[in-house]
């Protein structure tokens, strides 16, 4: 799945995607252990996947992001300017 529709997702289907790709990435690991397949593409895939699902969830979090980004980006400046008060 290509990031921008992860972004798009919303959290609870963010997670069963996760989810989803989580068994998936079992199930051929198991596989690929017993000989029954050489799938050494789709684990790498599956590990993207799941490691974008983790960085979009937790961008979400943090307020990274998008619009969320700009608007963090303005902030910033005024924390600065907060901090140095401070000292």
């Amino acid at each position: 799945m290509e990031l921008e529709k992860m972004r798009n997702l919303s959290d609870e289907e963010l997670k069963s995607h996760e989810k989803t790709s989580a068994e998936q990435l079992f199930r051929l690991r198991f596989q690929v252990s017993l000989g029954q397949t050489d799938g050494v593409k789709k684990l790498r895939q599956l590990r993207k996947e799941i490691a974008q699902a983790k960085t979009v969830a937790r961008e979400r979090e943090l307020g990274i992001g998008g619009a969320k980004k700009d608007a963090a980006a303005e902030n910033a400046p005024a924390a600065k300017a907060k901090k140095g008060a401070r000292k």
